[in-house]
């Protein structure tokens, strides 16, 4: 069996969940329980230098075709303020007014930008690229204010994939990601099967907590259903409210804890897929 992309980053996904409570990792041990998980997945990593090579490049086409849109909006930018100023000098009302609509196409472009530059391409969320530039400060680890950070993680969705598939386990994935931007329009999609949501000040833990025990307890009560299949899922979740300067790293260890403590208690309410 070949190895895709997708399947890398579910193997990759479980390697980390693994290392995470270990103190120390060398290189040897990391490769170890990658090549234990690719077994388990009935996966050859024979192919794994051409996907990597082919996962750069795209990358890197993506973000050279980012570079060159920048590099030609600073330029029209850069056109236009010299138009705005001819035209201020010599009272062109006209040439304003041109300046003026091409400016807002400028902004309509950026913001499409930035849509592709912050945007998770499976669930269409926020990535963590958002989550560094918009939520955290110029160092990358702060917060820039105050509010609540909530991490959810799905119940048993190694088994939806080794069950029904990955084509069925990323369709999981999507509805999760759209019923949770029901109950806030702030939601990354951290890890594999690891959202985040970043409730705006003013949502108490409390608050936060309820808004998203209201939509699990939905969502318990439903199947869902792809096609001929149908199953329950189910997430955990993990609340913490963060105050402005917090450390990004310090805020999800914490919730961290809440969330896996959760999920001890509602897997006592849930039955394993299938």
């Amino acid at each position: 069996m070949k190895t895709d992309s997708r399947l890398l980053e579910i193997i990759s996904h479980e390697t980390k969940d693994t290392i995470n409570d270990m103190d120390i990792v060398t290189p040897t041990i990391y490769a170890s329980i990658f090549s234990k998980f690719a077994i388990l997945h009935d996966t050859s990593l024979d192919e794994e230098e051409s996907i990597t090579n082919s996962l750069l490049n795209d990358k890197i086409a993506l973000f050279t075709n980012m570079q060159n849109q920048t590099s030609e909006n600073t330029k029209k930018l850069s056109d236009y303020t010299d138009k705005a100023i001819f035209a201020i000098k010599n009272d062109n009302e006209k040439i304003l007014t041109e300046v003026l609509e091409e400016t807002q196409e400028l902004k309509e472009e950026i913001n499409k930008l930035k849509e592709i530059m912050y945007k998770d391409e499976l669930t269409n969320v926020y990535n963590r690229k958002w989550l560094h530039d918009t939520i955290l400060d110029e160092s990358a680890q702060g917060f820039k204010n105050s509010g609540t950070l909530a991490i959810i993680d799905l119940n048993f969705f190694k088994t939806v994939n080794d069950t029904y598939g990955h084509t069925v386990g990323d369709k999981v994935l999507v509805f999760i990601a759209n019923l949770l931007r029901k109950v806030e329009k702030n939601v990354v999609r951290y890890g594999g099967d690891e959202f985040i949501v970043i409730f705006s000040d003013g949502t108490t833990e409390k608050n936060a907590l309820l808004k998203l025990n209201t939509a699990r307890e939905e969502l318990l009560t439903k199947h869902l259903k792809i096609k001929d299949i149908s199953f329950k899922v189910s997430f955990s979740v993990g609340v913490q409210a963060f105050g402005r300067g917090d450390r990004l790293s310090d805020i999800i260890e914490r919730a961290d804890v809440n969330m896996y403590n959760d999920k001890t208690q509602i897997k006592k309410r849930i039955a394993k897929v299938p």
